[in-house]
């Protein structure tokens, strides 16, 4: 019998040795092909890059992966408590698998073999990071003894706290956010350190399958999995049993952060920053680098800007008539569902859409749009209310087949199932006026002139109906707002203020073609000062004054203030009948406001990389004796500016005073109202298809244009001072309220002279025609009278021939007008 039981433990023995070895082979061969652990040191997870406005307000988060990495120092006890309750309670006593857990899962196994369950896991957090960093989710036995293998590896190499520093950021949350700092703000519009007990509980119920614990589609299942969680806090003395029971009353309580744009009428800026970032450092860094941009917006005056545009194109807008509704649906039924189909426009909540029900002589009885839930579901209420026919006056006048028709009654106008857009009356429950998406655009810039910092942009009525930005990708014709730049580069050589120019009637010639420009009234004054003929905006002023000095100077100026990159040497375009941009245009005036100086327009201060490190500043001037290390009654550090100076800063002054004129007695008047020192020019096109105005204040330059996408007439009359200028001026009425009445700095050496303003001359003692006019050292009024551009025999003169892409430039444009 012993030498029988020896036998059988020998072939015992011979079998385990076998079986170990034939283990050991397994497990060897397994490992020949184990990823390498070590690039978990370097691991750089794909980051939200977001981007702030100047004060630090977030406007956009850009992300393939939602997360925000987080070290573990900054994640708080109770959100890594509620993890290790619910995914590894063992967590920093383990060696990487806990064998308890794992010889649980192993008897339940056992115990369902065969009844079709899904077999359950014992995966630690250890084991967790090396499935989602190193391995695949296939459910093998062999992924398994890999996972084991790698998590002892892993718990050798590093630390408890940075292993679970990895797994808090990695893992995925659903709704697309991954890592909990980005899961608490998708979920809860939260930092990591605002959650409470229940909602870090929830979070930390999501890592087992998100789509399972939806806090929508499956609320109860979410509720029940929090629930267990927060027991499980509890039971490992987390939190106390009174805690627990205050948390587990508490409903779930997601509200889901939505995507995009964050910062209200911050649109077409983002998105603009969005395109330079592209450019800049490609797709991958935007969506993948965590980088961290500072922008140049002021968000108050990103709104004062988007309201002046917005009124002034709905004001030109409404005078003209009604379009009809934005669509027609059936109410015969349920109304809320087919007008919650219909998309409005996110980017203007004052306007609603809803539903006419009814239309009578009094008005209209209309149902809103409903509203939608956290869940996404149209809220079950249908609210009604009313649009009187004043408050849809503007649209009697209404088109019918593309004609102008007078209607006497709403019900003429719209009818049961129109779906419109209305906005709610001040201090009304549920009275609406009537309201039109405007067919006319424009676009807007503010800037700052001394760093060319932009502080804000409208790029159109609605980002929402239309992304294309007509601040920075609409050409258009500049008109008379370019004749500054031809005025400037004349008083840069040679002229003055007071230099008289013939205004009267010139033809240009060229083969069979005959070009014949015009006064915008069609008038001509006779011989008048630059000064007038920049506040009066003459055209053919202008035309002998380019003609007299040579266009290759005017189109050298052009390309220096950055108007153009080629301008064509041909006189129309003095007149702007070339095509540019608000963003250049406004880089232009900036110039001039500045003294002088080249400035880049930028709309990002700062980029940060996911470390905090700074790649990029848009500020290039150097600062002597900012470092120093202790004040030993040394200056003042000073800012040294190496822009170039591209205008003479006593040209500068001089067309600035000639601009302040546009506003205080030229085409521009309307300005004036303000009672602020503002300098600027109004803009028409021929035709009148572009209404322009540009202006500034010593420390703010604004500039904007209005009119259709594909270009047309405004309508007889509608000039830059008329539509325009008035936008501008209600801008800037909001924008410089509160701040001092600066006065545009005299540059030393400049002599400022008495002059009669019809002759330029030098004014007699009480002359009532006099104005004070600046003059560069070693120039002045003149000692007797002469004309530009006035023949000898006293004609008003002719210009020269024309080549023929000069006289297509004719035949295309034509020029400014007013």
């Amino acid at each position: 019998m012993i030498r029988l039981i020896g036998y059988f433990f020998g072939i015992g023995t011979t079998l385990a040795l076998l079986v170990a070895a034939g283990l050991a082979i397994y497990i060897g061969h397994l490992t020949k092909d184990l990823p390498d652990y070590e690039v978990l040191a370097k691991y750089e997870p794909p980051v939200t890059t977001r981007i702030h406005a100047s004060d630090g307000s977030l406007m956009a988060e850009y992300a393939r992966e939602r997360r925000l990495y987080l070290p573990i120092q900054a994640i708080p006890d109770r959100v890594k408590a509620a993890f290790m309750s619910a995914e590894d309670k063992n967590f920093y006593n383990h060696p990487g698998i806990d064998i308890t857990g794992l010889g649980r899962a192993i008897i339940v196994n056992l115990q369902n073999f065969g009844s079709g369950r899904r077999q359950v896991g014992a995966s630690t957090i250890t084991q967790q990071v090396a499935k989602n960093f190193l391995l695949t989710s296939d459910q093998t036995y062999e992924r398994k003894i890999k996972e084991m293998i790698l998590a002892f590896r892993i718990e050798q190499a590093y630390s408890k706290d940075r292993i679970l520093e990895l797994y808090l950021n990695e893992i995925f949350f659903g709704f697309g956010a991954y890592g909990v700092a980005g899961a608490a703000l998708t979920y809860f519009d939260k930092s990591v350190n605002e959650l409470t007990v229940a909602e870090a509980a929830y979070l930390a119920s999501l890592p087992k399958g998100p789509n399972n614990y939806h806090p929508f589609k499956h609320a109860d299942r979410a509720i029940e999995r929090r629930n267990w969680v927060i027991d499980q806090m509890v039971e490992n003395g987390y939190v106390t049993r009174e805690e627990g029971d205050k948390a587990k009353a508490e409903p779930l309580g997601v509200k889901p952060r939505r995507n995009g744009s964050y910062l209200f009428a911050g649109e077409y800026f983002t998105e603009e920053v969005r395109r330079q970032i592209i450019a800049r450092y490609g797709e991958n860094a935007l969506y993948e680098g965590g980088l961290s941009v500072r922008t140049t917006l002021d968000p108050k005056i990103q709104l004062i800007a988007r309201k002046a545009m917005q009124n002034g194109l709905l004001k030109y807008d409404t005078l003209r008539g009604y379009r009809g509704p934005v669509t027609h649906i059936d109410v015969s039924g349920d109304w809320g569902v087919p007008l919650g189909a219909v998309k409005g426009l996110e980017d203007v909540p004052e306007w609603t859409l809803a539903v006419v029900l009814d239309s009578s002589a009094d008005g209209l009885t209309i149902g809103i749009q409903p509203a939608r839930q956290v869940s996404g579901d149209l809220v079950k209420d249908r609210v009604e209310g009313t649009v009187s026919k004043d408050d849809m006056g503007f649209a009697m006048r209404h088109f019918v087949n593309g004609k102008s028709v007078r209607a006497k009654s709403p019900a003429e106008v719209l009818e049961p199932g129109d779906v419109i857009f209305v906005q709610k009356n001040e201090g009304s429950d549920n009275a609406y006026s009537l309201r039109q998406v405007p067919e006319v655009e424009g676009g807007l810039v503010a800037m700052d002139p001394h760093t060319g910092r932009v502080l804000a942009m409208v790029g159109g009525f609605s980002y929402a109906q239309s992304e294309f930005n007509r601040a920075t990708q609409a050409m258009r014709q500049p008109g008379s707002s370019f004749k500054p730049i031809v005025y400037s580069a004349a008083l840069d050589n040679g002229y003055t203020p007071a230099s008289v120019i013939m205004d009267g009637p010139i033809t240009i010639q060229s083969g069979n073609t005959t070009w014949t420009p015009k006064n915008y009234d069609g008038t001509a004054a006779g011989p008048a000062t630059l000064r007038s003929g920049i506040e009066k905006s003459r055209n053919l002023m202008t035309v002998r004054l380019a003609n007299d000095m040579g266009m290759k100077l005017v189109v050298e100026y052009a390309e220096r203030f950055g108007v153009y990159d080629h301008l064509a040497p041909y006189l129309p375009m003095a007149l702007g009948s070339g095509e540019t941009t608000v963003m250049r245009m406004v880089s232009a005036y900036s110039i001039m406001a500045n003294g002088g100086k080249s400035i880049k327009p930028s709309l990002i201060d700062r980029i940060q990389d996911r470390y905090g490190q700074t790649v990029f500043k848009q500020d290039e001037r150097g600062c002597e004796g900012c470092n120093a290390a202790e004040w030993k009654n040394q200056p003042e550090p000073e800012l040294v500016d190496n822009s170039e100076q591209v205008l003479d800063p006593m040209t500068a002054y001089q067309i600035t005073s000639m601009m302040e004129g546009v506003v205080q007695r030229g085409t521009g008047a309307t300005i004036a109202e303000l009672g602020r020192h503002i300098a600027g020019k109004t803009g028409t096109t021929n035709d009148e298809k572009d209404a322009w105005f540009i202006g500034f204040t010593p420390n703010l330059v604004v500039g904007l244009y209005m009119g259709y996408d594909t270009p047309r007439g405004l309508g007889k009359g509608a000039t830059g001072g008329g539509l325009a200028a008035p936008i501008f001026k209600d801008f800037m009425r909001v924008a410089l309220d509160g701040t001092p009445n600066v006065d545009f700095q005299v540059p030393e050496g400049m002599k400022l002279i008495a002059i009669n303003r019809k002759t330029g001359m030098r004014a007699a003692e009480g002359d009532p025609n006099t104005i004070i006019e600046a003059f560069k050292p070693g120039t002045g009024p003149a000692d007797s009278y002469w004309v530009i551009g006035m023949g000898a025999d006293g004609s008003n003169g002719a210009g020269g021939a024309l080549s023929p892409q000069a006289n297509q430039a004719i035949q295309d444009g034509g020029g400014g007008l007013y």
